[in-house]
């Protein structure tokens, strides 16, 4: 559940206060978990298999309950409103797309589903559509594009609501490392358009320090925090950032703490 606001100047867009999660077949998913994110923030999730990664952004993004604990978005106990909820958006592993609908028709579903005029949706698809490098792509069916195209259609589709925050589930995971690398570039260069808040959960270290203010480490068995590794690095963030001293060292402090976090 969600905990409620205390003050009307919200300037956190997620806090997470000593929530835990147990399944009825008794596995501790997590434990004690306690994390504020600031509006317009990029934060990573990272560690071991099965450490929760997926099952804490599941709960911030209210697809899933905790067992004990609140949880504040955007300042509110609960997004009951159709207006809330569209304020948050989920970017999943697959891209999920409808293979029988084009790249529009798939991208405007969520205003379709609300409701919005057919004029009033296309134009704002066109609009996201630009923003992911998709315009040219508009009447493409999903069998005729590549893995990273897919993945922008899913982005464009999150984004099609104007969220304030985002939740990204190992969304670049199954891509090749050259689509991968320049849908980092793409999804900063989204993320500095918007303002938009970001969760991201990734098994790259590299991944994660590239895109992030934040990378927060987590242990397995129970999933509990291990530490927060401040990315105190500046944006735009180009090829050459990779090789330089400070991502270097941003690497081993996210790595190092991963150490015997399994």
């Amino acid at each position: 559940m969600y905990m409620e606001a205390i003050v009307e100047e919200v300037t956190e867009a997620i806090v997470v206060d000593n929530v835990s999660k147990q399944y009825a077949a008794g596995t501790h998913a997590l434990d004690g978990i306690n994390l504020s994110i600031a509006q317009g923030e990029f934060v990573s999730l990272v560690g071991p298999s099965g450490c929760g990664k997926s099952t804490l952004l599941r709960i911030m993004a209210g697809l899933a309950n905790s067992t004990r604990g609140t949880i504040s978005v955007l300042g509110r106990d609960s997004l009951s409103s159709q207006k809330e909820q569209e304020s948050l958006s989920f970017v999943f592993q697959e891209a999920n797309l409808m293979p029988w609908r084009t790249v529009l028709r798939n991208v405007e579903l969520p205003l379709e589903m609300r409701g919005v005029d057919k004029k009033t949706r296309r134009n704002k698809v066109m609009e996201v559509l630009q923003l992911v490098g998709l315009s040219g792509y508009v009447n493409y069916y999903p069998r005729q594009l590549s893995g990273g195209m897919k993945m922008r259609v899913s982005i464009a589709r999150a984004l099609v609501s104007d969220p304030k925050v985002m939740f990204m589930d190992e969304p670049f995971g199954a891509l090749d490392e050259m689509t991968r690398h320049r849908l980092h570039h793409e999804l900063l260069d989204i993320w500095m358009k918007t303002k938009l808040t970001i969760v991201f959960v990734t098994h790259n270290v590299f991944e994660a320090i590239y895109l992030s203010n934040r990378v927060v480490v987590m242990n397995a068995n129970p999933g509990r925090i291990k530490e927060v590794v401040t990315v105190d690095l500046p944006y735009p963030r180009k090829d050459e950032f990779q090789a330089s001293a400070n991502f270097g060292k941003s690497v081993e402090a996210v790595s190092t703490a991963l150490k015997g976090g399994v």
